[in-house]
């Protein structure tokens, strides 16, 4: 094919050059997306014993190759496609991430199948005790295999959503990301109505979020003539712009993005969702879409909107002091574990906020280093979850973990610290995340909103703490959860998770340092 096409219209010729595309940069969402089409032949055509064996170790192979070749970009800072894709410290940093929960999740998946506990996966093979004194019972043989193309196929997203240098680009990768999402959402079985009302919630409330993004698009390309996010950046400010549609560019663009970091008052999917959803699909959103969220967010306002700091800071204020207040304050309220957990979710992203209301490279370098601690936290607790259970599926009730620390004390114990991480105590990955993103608040005269976090953060040791009284100081029930101990993938996530809890909290220079460098580098324009 002529890398030159020409067209004729009205008598004038016209020769139409395409973009020079650079396959090796792009080459982590390549392999994905390869690894996504081969997964859905593997499914289509393989025999029931092969999909189980191919899919899993598919998947897991396409995201360390991917992960290999984000390091192997790592010296890469351009714009590619014709201004589409950009790859810098920041993209390179967060694509990395995504990468390792993804692969995390994998392990979570593959081990058993997704049932309709509520999410826990139970492998085949394997015996699923259930109450104290009853008959072991068996799972039905059958896995759904489809959930791992569905994963890389959001993965893709991820990648895509967080590199996007073009606000319709963003908007494709939005939805790649989020449709496989809505899909694995309703994957749990038993619980049918419940997994299904949740993935049907996701998906309405959803495309609200994606028109008011589309909208917001429409208004930034009819204040700039584009909607590269470079181009966006020099008008912003031009002498003679009507500045109604910038304003309402970034209200509804800022709207679209907040629903996908779950800030309130955006938030009403996550608890519904992080309920209904297999455990495993859920760590896998709470881990990776929030960073694939934050990180499509963190690049909006700071490249594109970069020159009107002072009036999107007062918005971040209120979103972020909202987001933390419902956040604790609602979780105080919740008997079910995953509940709890969502909108422990929640009150972090408001967290995560307070570092962005700093609007300098501090709070940049201090969101990223706060999502891979959260990430890694939030995706053993989420294993945990799936491993303690009754004879009807996952101990969901906070009543149901009377005592769980007498019968299965390092589990609990191992529960218990990630608790603690999440409540932000020292020596954990938790306290160091929040040091830093508060740190970066303070140097960039946002102090007040600190004492907000810190209250918040005090609320919200409470109902951490509540479910540590529950496990070791109340007495196990006569027909209370048993642990599972044949999973021992999920068991490798939990440990995977607790010990880079314990090192980011007890060493985390290295990891500050790689996320100074990337935010030092900064976002390519």
């Amino acid at each position: 094919m002529s890398a030159v096409s020409t067209v004729v219209a009205q008598g004038v010729t016209q020769k139409i050059t395409p973009p020079s595309i650079e396959y090796s940069a792009l080459s982590p969402m390549l392999i994905l997306f390869g690894v996504a089409l081969a997964g859905v032949l593997v499914d289509a055509f393989a025999p029931p014993k092969a999909r189980r064996l191919i899919q899993p170790l598919l998947a897991g192979a396409g995201f360390i190759g991917a992960f290999v070749a984000v390091v192997l970009l790592h010296a890469r800072r351009q714009i590619l496609a014709a201004g589409a894709v950009a790859i810098d410290g920041p993209t390179l940093f967060m694509q990395g991430t995504i990468l390792v929960f993804a692969a995390l999740a994998v392990l979570l998946v593959a081990e058993r199948s997704l049932d309709s506990s509520g999410g826990a996966l139970v492998a085949s093979a394997a015996v699923v005790p259930g109450s104290k004194g009853s008959t072991a019972q068996r799972t039905s043989p059958e896995v759904q295999t489809e959930a791992y193309p569905l994963m890389v196929f959001s993965v893709t997203g991820m990648l895509l959503f967080v590199a996007s240098n073009n606000l319709l680009v963003m908007f494709v990768a939005l939805e790649i990301l989020s449709l496989p999402l809505y899909l694995l959402a309703g994957l749990a079985r038993r619980r049918r109505l419940l997994s299904q009302e949740a993935a049907m919630k996701y998906f309405l409330l959803g495309a609200f979020s994606s028109a008011f993004f589309l909208y917001g698009v429409a208004f930034a390309y009819g204040y700039a003539s584009s909607v590269e996010l470079g181009r966006v950046a020099d008008a912003v400010g031009t002498v003679g712009k009507n500045d109604t549609y910038l304003y309402l560019s970034l209200a509804l663009i800022g709207v679209g993005l907040f629903f996908k970091i779950g800030a309130a008052p955006f938030h009403s999917w996550t608890p519904d969702v992080y309920q209904g959803s297999p455990t495993p699909i859920t760590a896998f959103m709470a881990a990776g879409t929030k960073v694939a969220a934050f990180g499509a967010l963190l690049r909006v306002f700071y490249v594109a909107f970069g020159g009107m700091r002072w009036d999107w800071r007062p918005v971040i204020w209120a979103v972020a002091i909202l987001t933390m207040v419902v956040g604790a304050v609602l979780a105080l309220t919740q008997r079910d574990i995953k509940r709890m957990l969502a909108y422990s979710a929640v009150a972090h992203a408001g967290f995560l906020l307070v570092g962005m209301a700093g609007s300098n490279s501090d709070g940049l370098r201090g969101a990223m280093f706060y999502l891979v601690t959260y990430g890694f936290t939030t995706m053993a607790a989420f294993a945990v979850v799936s491993l303690v259970r009754t004879g009807d599926g996952e101990a969901s009730d906070l009543s149901q973990w009377q005592g769980v620390g007498r019968t299965s004390p390092v589990l609990a114990g191992i529960f218990a610290f990630l608790l603690l991480a999440l409540a932000g105590i020292p020596l954990t990955s938790g306290f160091t995340g929040k040091f830093a993103v508060f740190q970066a608040a303070i140097d960039g005269d946002a102090t007040p909103l600190v004492i907000v976090a810190l209250v918040c953060s005090a609320i919200a040791a409470f109902f951490y703490v509540r479910v540590i009284v529950v496990m070791f100081f109340s007495e196990p029930l006569a027909d209370g959860p048993v642990v599972v101990t044949r999973p021992t993938l999920t068991f490798a996530t939990v440990g995977i998770g607790a010990l880079m809890t314990l090192l980011l909290g007890v060493v985390p220079q290295p990891l500050l340092d790689l996320a100074n460098t990337a935010a030092t580098s900064g976002f390519v324009r």
